[in-house]
């Protein structure tokens, strides 16, 4: 499990990154006609690269991006007292049912819960009512039912 240390949580730079995620949205939609969503930029890279192609320059900087971003906040400031509880096997196992899980729904918690909600687009509201439904439920099963913390 990923805990954070609450007490040192900042909210600031949550509504700064908040702020640059859904610019980041508007920018790619108002200015090349794309949906940021994460896992279908990942999934059309892949799918251009299973077909030979080389895949489009701009979901390979969108996705360097993302993990450069990672990296550089890491190094400048880490997230204070976050730690994983988990194996690492076991978290590559989950990432790659949620990776699934996207494709199974045609889009991620980005595509559909900042592009999608953002265009009153039906199918997304219903997706992310299921993402935090489910959510709600692994977590109450997860701590009162399976006896985690």
């Amino acid at each position: 499990m990923f805990n954070i240390d609450w007490a040192h949580f900042t909210p600031g730079t949550a509504i700064l990154g908040g702020a640059l995620i859904g610019a980041a949205a508007g920018a790619m939609a108002l200015g090349g006609g794309k949906i940021a969503g994460i896992s279908g930029i990942f999934g059309g890279a892949i799918s251009e690269a299973m077909q030979g192609k080389s895949p489009t320059a701009w979901r390979l900087w969108f996705l360097g991006g993302l993990i450069a971003a990672s990296f550089i906040w890491v190094m400048f400031r880490p997230v204070p007292g976050a730690h994983y509880g988990d194996s690492w096997p076991l978290i590559a196992v989950g990432g790659l049912i949620v990776g699934f899980g996207t494709r199974l729904g045609s889009g991620c918690a980005s595509g559909h819960g900042v592009c999608g909600l953002s265009r009153f687009s039906p199918r997304s509201m219903a997706a992310v009512g299921t993402f935090i439904g489910m959510g709600m439920v692994t977590t109450f099963v997860m701590r009162h039912l399976l006896g985690g913390a």
